[in-house]
C-alpha cells in the first residue's frame, strides 16, 4: 500500500495507476497530487485508491497550533521583533530596518 500525505511530484501516477491495475501495489491514499489542483482520472475510478483534497493536517490540534504560530508571528512583528518563524527572513531588514 501506497500512501503520499508529502509532496505530489514525489509520486509518478501515471506508474502509479498501471501498478494498481497490475496488482504490482494493493492499493493507495493519497493526500497531495503530482499536478495539483489537477488529480489523474484514472485514480478517480480505481476502487482500492483513497483520495483527500490535501487535508491531511486538517485537526483540531494542528489548526490551533497553526493559529498561535500566527499570533506569535504577528505580535512579534507588532513589538519590532523578527517574527519567530518567518519564511523569509531576508526581507525582514527591508520591513523592518533598523534604529
Amino acid at each position: 500500500i501506497l500512501v503520499n500525505v508529502a509532496r505530489g511530484p514525489v509520486v509518478d501516477e501515471e506508474a502509479l495507476v498501471w501498478a494498481l491495475k497490475e496488482g504490482k501495489i494493493l492499493g493507495a491514499g493519497l493526500d497531495v497530487f503530482e499536478r495539483e489542483p489537477e488529480v489523474h482520472p484514472e485514480l478517480l475510478t480505481l476502487k482500492n485508491v483513497v483520495l483527500t483534497p490535501h487535508i491531511g493536517s486538517a485537526t483540531w490540534a494542528t489548526r490551533r497550533r497553526m493559529a498561535a504560530l500566527a499570533v506569535d508571528n504577528v505580535l512579534a512583528a507588532l513589538r519590532g521583533e523578527r517574527p519567530p518563524t518567518l519564511v523569509n527572513p531576508e526581507a525582514w531588514p527591508k520591513v523592518m530596518p533598523a534604529t
